[in-house]
C-alpha cells in the first residue's frame, strides 16, 4: 500500500511537471506568435497560465481524467494552429540579410549570386553591396573556423570560411534573417520567431563587421582538412543555399542554427562525427575541433587560442585589400 501510494505521488509531481511545462512552452508561443490585438496579447498567456494550474489542481481530485482529457484537446488545438505557422519569403527584410546566395556549380566552377560585400561605417551606416562571384573548386587551398564571441566563452556565433589559390576567400555565415523592425533574441529562436539566412560575404564585410564594427571577440582557427573534404563542404553550403532560396525555413536557437547546421554539413563529408555538447554551446566548438583533430594539435589549445584572437589585427587591417590575409598573420597552419 505504502509503495502503491508513492508511486501515485511520484506520478502525479511527474505528470503536474509536465503539464506546466509543456502549458508554459505554449503560452510563450502565444506571445510571440499570436496577432490579437495588443491587450489581448498580453492577456492570453496569462489565462493560459490560469488554465494549466487549473488542470493541475483536477489531477488532485476525482475529475483527475476530465482535466487531463481537456488539457490534451487544448493542447491538440494549439498544435493544429502552431502548424499554421510557416516560414515566408517574402518579408521586410532588414538590409543585411534581404538575399538569399545562390550558386550554379559546373564542373569545378561555381558562380555564386548576392555575395555580400557591405562596406561597414557603423551598424547603421553602411554602402550595401551585393555581387556576383566565380570560384574555382579545384583552387581551394584551405578552410577555417571562426568565431565570435560576445557574452562569456560559452556563446558565440560560427563563420566557416574557405580559401582560394590567388588569395580569393568566401565565408558561410548562417544567421537568423531578421525583419527591419526586429532584434536578435535567443529565446524568440525557439518560437518561430525568425527565418533561416545563409551570407556568403566578403571577409570584410562579414567578419569586419563583428570585429571592427560591433567590437566582439574574433577568433580564426586554421582547419585540417584534404582539398577534397573542401571542395564537398564547399558543395554543402552551396546546396544548402540553393535549398533555402527555394523553402525558407525557420531559425531555431536549439536545433537548427549557426553552429547544429554547420556540424550536420561536416557530418555529411565526415560521416560518424560524433555529437558532443561542444556543438551546442557553441563558443566550445574549437575545442572540439582540436579534441577530433581538426585544428593544430602541435601546441596545447590554450595557446593556440591565444593566436586565434584577431581583433587587434582586424583593426589595424580595417578596409585594406590584404584583410584576409593579415588577420591570419602568426596563426598556424595545422599539417
Amino acid at each position: 500500500m505504502r509503495m502503491r501510494r508513492l508511486g501515485r505521488w511520484f506520478g502525479f509531481v511527474f505528470l503536474a511537471l509536465s503539464i506546466l511545462g509543456v502549458g508554459t512552452w505554449c503560452a510563450v508561443g502565444l506571445w510571440y506568435q499570436s496577432t490579437l490585438p495588443e491587450p489581448l496579447r498580453l492577456v492570453l498567456p496569462g489565462l493560459v497560465g490560469v488554465f494549466n494550474l487549473a488542470i493541475v489542481g483536477c489531477l488532485a481530485t476525482r475529475k483527475r481524467w476530465v482535466g487531463l482529457g481537456v488539457f490534451l484537446g487544448a493542447l491538440a488545438i494549439f498544435v493544429a494552429w502552431w502548424a499554421t505557422i510557416t516560414p515566408k519569403a517574402d518579408r521586410n527584410w532588414a538590409p543585411e540579410v534581404a538575399r538569399i546566395p545562390t550558386a550554379v556549380v559546373n564542373g569545378n566552377k561555381a558562380i555564386v549570386t548576392n555575395v555580400r560585400n557591405f562596406a561597414w561605417r557603423s551598424e547603421s551606416d553602411f554602402d550595401p553591396v551585393w555581387e556576383t562571384r566565380t570560384y574555382d573548386l579545384s583552387a581551394i587551398t584551405d578552410v577555417d573556423l571562426i568565431m565570435s564571441y560576445w557574452m562569456g566563452e560559452a556563446i558565440a556565433h560560427t563563420i566557416v570560411s574557405f580559401g582560394f589559390a590567388g588569395g580569393q576567400t568566401l565565408a558561410f555565415s548562417i544567421e537568423t534573417r531578421k525583419e527591419r523592425h526586429e532584434g536578435f533574441s535567443s529565446i524568440a529562436g525557439f518560437f518561430k520567431q525568425f527565418e533561416l539566412a545563409i551570407v556568403a560575404a566578403d571577409e570584410r564585410d562579414v567578419v569586419r563587421v563583428r570585429s571592427n564594427i560591433r567590437g566582439e571577440d574574433v577568433r580564426l582557427y586554421r582547419l585540417r582538412m584534404s582539398p577534397e573534404n573542401a571542395r564537398l563542404l564547399f558543395r554543402e553550403y552551396l546546396e544548402e543555399a540553393n535549398d533555402l532560396a527555394r523553402m525558407p525555413r525557420f531559425y531555431n536557437t536549439a536545433t537548427s542554427n549557426c553552429t547544429t547546421l554547420v556540424f550536420d554539413m561536416v557530418r555529411a563529408v565526415h560521416p560518424g562525427l560524433p555529437l558532443d555538447y561542444r556543438v551546442v554551446l557553441a563558443g566550445y566548438l574549437p575545442d572540439y575541433a582540436y579534441a577530433v583533430g581538426a585544428l593544430d594539435t602541435e601546441m596545447p589549445f590554450e595557446r593556440l587560442r591565444e593566436l586565434a584572437k584577431i581583433h587587434d589585427k582586424a583593426i589595424r587591417a580595417d578596409t585594406d585589400p590584404d584583410f584576409s590575409a593579415k588577420i591570419r598573420d602568426g596563426i598556424p597552419q595545422p599539417h
